[in-house]
């Protein structure tokens, strides 16, 4: 995952579990989609802190940035 910058972040994961996920992930047999309620370039970092700060109120599980 280095090599394609491609990083992964838990947070109330430990970290025994990550590869049974990416496992799951990989095998098509665990769609993660449905966890990334919010997605924003990163012209909208900020934005995003904002969402994320307050997930409760944006009803946010996950927010990916992204380099478009």
């Amino acid at each position: 995952m280095w090599i394609e910058s491609i990083t992964i972040t838990t947070g109330l994961v430990d970290a025994a579990s990550t590869p049974t996920l990416l496992k799951l992930v990989a095998e098509g047999r665990l769609d993660p989609t449905p966890f990334a309620t919010h997605r924003f370039d990163l012209d909208g970092i900020m934005d995003a802190y904002d969402v994320f700060s307050d997930a409760a109120k944006h009803d946010a599980l996950k927010v990916v940035l992204s380099a478009s």
